[in-house]
């Protein structure tokens, strides 16, 4: 049976996922969920939410699925062992630091990779499990295919996405809200700005990066079939009725109730936007999966069935047995057990002999079955009743009561979990001297004579644009070290093509790779290469940066989501690259924006941008070798003019970013970057690199 997974944002929305039947919650803590706009609980909070639940079999997941930086690791830690002294049964993760500080404050606590991770194959999943991950939660863009294959072969538990918000960027790759708006996705602020109204090269009143809310509700017994272990409900910012209706019509139909048109109603009444997609899960990814949120007038009488639902009464969930026997002489004793192994008794008063009517097996049987109003449901009752004597059913009523509360809290007990200290990061060194040149293109059009004339130490282009022009190859790697980009997405199914094209470059010379995602490591150290890192891993502090030089990189490029001052903070585990120059990609998504805008797949063809509201333009480019779009920012980040503020951080390399630039624009940034930035790029930003985000 698949476990259901709902949303808890406040302890009313904990209470009304228990009681419409999720098999787990999880919820946020602390300042380290990645939704922090929602009430979130406090320890004490959190002490009373694990309670509740373990006393109803319901595990509790904390949320930790955002990226911490070095100031904030103390805290991370202390958060950790609170919550796993509190009892919390696995932790939701998406920095690599925060996994391996999990796996060593509280080793006996599951960690769960999150979403925000984007693992989605299965060589992601097999190093999500090296790393000590009971569980991975899947990027939600993939298809039942994909789906099918990973848990046909995984080594952990499965989790998927079921009902909910979807963005339209992969999750833990979306930098749209904190590069314009400071808010990041990344840190549980993020402000939407996909729901806001944008154009194709100008201004209209179109919502092409809005997506409608996912629901699998009709793929549930496929999902089951394939061995997804868990399903996951999303809505933490959403009220508790929505929470409740949610949960109630997927316990029924995992239950194997027929989904009726009055169940899809009530999903849709309780919140939609505009209808419902699973074109993700159906590989059908077009212009059908976008809606807005429309003014929908509230349904008081679906609301008020909701709040009844976890503002009265009790549901019983729980399987107990009772064991009582009634002797002359003796108190009468019972025993109530659940199948967890918990055994509690209760004893009452010496039965006396009965003058007219004594108490029968049945009738023990009939009281003992009354659990209504508690969490447990009766399932078996042994009886040993000596003949001719008499329990008023009062005092088997009091038995029962005072079991059952005894159940109650010895299920509700804190565990005892091991807890071990954890061992800061490391002082690594700082790089001392002038940073090395990087540079990135994405096309050879770019590579002019005058970036081959800086010489760059190393040079960035997509595996696809080298495999496409094998008779250049060899004489660039002559010149410098050309490292392979590979896609930050290649699903299971693309991996044969992608490593047809690594093995081709490998022969010709270029001997690493450039990765920006968990699920490529496997792979390129099977093909004998170097591994650097990307700014997808999401690197903000040092303990990340151990995670990723444990998994033999060369060198790795710190988030641009840090301030000056954290990278220079940055425990330097490996050679650390800054992107110094260039359009920061704001999103990578699985739908092809261009194909949405037209109908027709030309994203290679023509360039396009999105147009917002304020004017503000965003390039759409295809990520090379596939179709799947990125979205760029409009203002090119630009810091050449800084070489004294950049030369006092210890990286590396300073990477410059080539996306849109022909190849006259490139020479003209190559000559700012040998001079000191005697070059004036129009509008750009000096990214969050100053502001920082929230």
């Amino acid at each position: 049976m698949i476990e259901l997974l709902s949303p808890a944002g406040s302890m009313e929305a904990l209470r009304a996922a228990v009681q419409n039947g999720a098999d787990a919650v999880y919820l946020g803590a602390g300042g380290f969920n990645a939704r922090m706009g929602a009430r979130n609980f406090t320890l004490d909070d959190l002490r009373e939410a694990v309670t509740y639940c373990h006393v109803r079999g319901v595990r509790v997941h904390l949320t930790l699925n955002t990226l911490a930086s070095d100031r904030e690791l103390p805290e991370a830690a202390e958060l950790i062992r609170r919550a796993a002294q509190l009892g919390v049964d696995a932790f939701i993760v998406q920095d690599l630091g925060l996994v391996s500080m999990c796996r060593e404050i509280a080793p006996t606590v599951e960690v769960h990779a999150s979403t925000q991770m984007s693992i989605h194959n299965l060589d992601g999943v097999k190093l999500a499990a090296k790393l000590g991950c009971s569980r991975v939660v899947l990027a939600r863009e993939l298809p039942e295919s994909e789906i099918a294959a990973i848990c046909r072969e995984s080594p952990v538990e499965i989790e998927v996405f079921g009902h909910g918000a979807l963005c339209m960027c992969y999750s833990g790759q979306c930098y749209f809200s904190a590069v314009i708006g400071r808010r990041s996705g990344n840190r549980g602020q993020c402000a939407q700005p996909c729901r806001l109204p944008c154009g194709y090269g100008r201004y209209q009143q179109q919502y092409p990066l809005s997506l409608k809310d996912n629901c699998a509700i009709e793929h549930l017994l496929k999902l089951e079939a394939m061995g997804v272990h868990s399903l996951k409900l999303e809505g933490r910012m959403k009220r508790p009725e929505y929470v409740a209706v949610v949960t109630r019509i997927y316990r029924a139909a995992l239950d194997g109730k027929p989904v009726s048109r009055k169940d899809l109603e009530e999903l849709q009444g309780i919140f939609s936007r505009q209808g419902f997609t699973d074109g993700y899960l159906r590989d059908q990814v077009d212009r059908s999966m976008l809606g807005i949120r429309t003014g929908e007038r509230e349904d008081k009488q679906l609301l008020a069935k909701a709040r009844a639902s976890y503002e009265t009464g009790e549901v019983s969930r729980v399987p107990v047995r009772f064991q009582i026997d009634v002797q002359p002489g003796r108190p009468v004793t019972l025993l109530v057990a659940d199948w967890s192994g918990h055994v509690c008794r209760a004893e009452g008063p010496v039965p006396e002999q009965a003058i007219s009517r004594p108490v029968t097996e049945e009738e023990l049987t009939t009281r003992l079955s009354k659990t209504g109003g508690t969490p447990y449901v009766c399932r078996q009752v042994q009886a040993q009743v000596a003949p001719g004597l008499m329990v008023p059913a009062s005092v088997v009523n009091g038995l029962r009561r005072e079991a059952l509360i005894r159940l109650s809290a010895l299920r509700g007990q804190l565990p005892r979990v091991p807890i071990q200290g954890y061992t800061p990061a490391h002082a690594w060194p700082a790089h001392s001297g002038r940073p090395a040149l990087t540079v990135q293109v994405r096309s050879l059009e770019q590579i002019t004579p005058s970036l081959l004339a800086a010489r760059p130490t190393v040079l960035y282009v997509p595996v696809s644009e080298l495999a496409d022009h094998p008779d250049q190859v060899g004489a660039l790697c002559q010149r410098t070290e050309v490292c392979a980009v590979l896609p930050r997405v290649v699903w299971d199914r693309e991996w044969r093509k992608v490593r047809r094209q690594l093995e081709a470059v490998r022969q010709l010379g270029v001997s690493s790779v450039l990765i920006g995602n968990l699920g490529q490591i496997i792979t390129a150290l099977e093909l004998g290469m170097e591994l650097r890192g990307d700014f997808g891993l999401n690197v903000c502090n040092t303990l990340t940066a151990q995670q990723v030089r444990r998994l033999h990189f060369r060198s790795l490029t710190a988030s641009f989501e840090l301030r000056l001052a954290q990278i220079r903070d940055l425990g330097k585990a490996l050679p650390t690259e800054l992107l110094v120059y260039g359009r920061l990609p704001l999103m990578l998504t699985e739908s092809c924006l261009i194909r949405n805008r037209t109908g027709v797949c030309n994203c290679h063809g023509q360039p396009t941008s999105l147009v917002d509201r304020t004017g503000a333009e965003f390039p759409i480019l295809p990520d090379p070798g596939t179709c799947r779009s990125v979205v760029l920012n409009g203002r090119k980040l630009f810091l050449l003019d800084r070489h004294k503020e950049l030369g006092v951080l210890g990286v590396w390399a300073h990477r410059l970013l080539f996306t849109t630039e022909n190849p006259r624009e490139v020479d003209l940034v190559i000559r700012a970057w040998q001079s000191g930035g005697v070059f004036d790029p129009g509008q750009h930003t000096r990214g969050l690199y100053v502001r920082g985000v929230e």
